[in-house]
């Protein structure tokens, strides 16, 4: 087993208006030893915006902003703009986020030359209900069953008429072109899936169509093991290393305890993302302290930005959807773990 340290709980909610329900679930740029953070900020009544705050080193938060950095501007995101996750590629911030409208979460994106003056560029994952995926999904064939049989999700409103879309959260680029194309993972459940585009503008209905027909192509890991058996998403950026891609993601799976959030790990191939190279048959990290088993959702880890100083990896999670915490690793050590279950 690893060595995981808890580091402990860094940001908590304040009496702002904002952020008065909680704070999780950031997205996290190093430059240098800077940490910019931009969290998930609840305000009562469950609507969201993101925040921000700046850290010096892995752990010492330096400024803390007072008012949103991000809020809903559009019928998509009226109810929240959430989760945000952030990376650089040559010249250009990406931080995509999920935007939900009260009922429907989907991926939107919104980029940046500077840090701080953010465009948004709206809904990025398929724009089609959960009922046209599934018959898409169902002529793919060769894939988990569970990706077509999750209407107790979609439908659990009385209206069973509703006209609720595809939910499709969790979407990451990795930080730097492969092959000379944008790769981003997202999640449909079960599973984590894979896109490459030559641009963001190539993402059609048409486009998207296509994609689902041949779903099985691009699926990167569904779950296996008892801790993820019932879905896995994205968590942090995928982090380049010289043995792949070190993703780490999240896995929900039903235990005495009821239902629970871990965090886990997976290497991707690297210059074939697809590809699974390795992953940790255990958790990285569960629910053990009191502030990650007790809170607005009950047993949750739920990571989603990392930093590294020298061969120390901090890893940034929600803690029971309700504060912020951080986890360190050797990073030398995970690595020669994960490559000990090497496929």
């Amino acid at each position: 087993m690893i060595a995981v340290k808890k580091e402990g709980i860094i940001l908590t909610k304040t009496g702002l208006e904002f952020e008065n329900e909680g704070v999780l679930n950031p997205a996290i740029i190093q430059e240098g030893e800077t940490i910019h953070l931009f969290y998930r900020a609840v305000q009562q009544g469950n609507h969201s915006s993101i925040g921000y705050c700046r850290l010096e080193g892995p752990l010492k938060v330096v400024e803390r902003w007072d008012k949103p950095f991000m809020v809903p501007e559009f019928d998509y995101e009226s109810h929240g703009v959430e989760d945000p996750r952030i990376v650089k590629i040559d010249d250009l911030f990406y931080m995509t986020y999920t935007a939900y409208d009260g009922t429907n979460a989907r991926g939107a994106l919104a980029t940046s030359e500077d840090l701080k003056h953010f465009t948004k560029q709206g809904i990025i994952v398929p724009s089609i209900t959960y009922s046209e995926f599934v018959t898409l999904a169902e002529s793919a064939g060769n894939i988990n069953q569970n990706y077509y049989h999750n209407h107790k999700f979609y439908y659990q409103e009385t209206d069973p008429e509703k006209k609720i879309m595809l939910w499709d959260k969790d979407v990451i680029f990795f930080p730097r072109k492969i092959s000379g194309k944008l790769v981003f993972l997202h999640r449909i459940r079960p599973g984590i899936q894979i896109v490459s585009v030559n641009s963001i503008k190539e993402l059609t209905k048409e486009f998207w169509g296509n994609y689902f027909l041949n779903l099985h192509d691009h699926i990167v890991l569904d779950p296996v093991y008892p801790h993820e058996s019932s879905y896995i998403g994205g968590g942090c950026t995928p982090i380049e290393t010289e043995h792949g891609w070190l993703l780490i993601y999240h896995g929900g799976g039903e235990t005495d305890k009821g239902f629970v959030y871990s965090a886990c790990a997976a290497l991707l191939d690297l210059n074939d993302p697809w590809k699974e190279v390795a992953r940790l048959p255990n958790v990285l990290f569960s629910p053990e302290y009191e502030w990650e088993l007790k809170g607005d959702v009950n047993n949750v880890v739920f990571p989603t930005g990392t930093s590294l100083f020298g061969n120390t990896l901090y890893i940034y999670y929600g803690a029971a959807d309700t504060q912020i915490a951080v986890a360190s690793v050797n990073l030398s050590e995970l690595l020669s773990e994960l490559l000990s279950y090497e496929k």
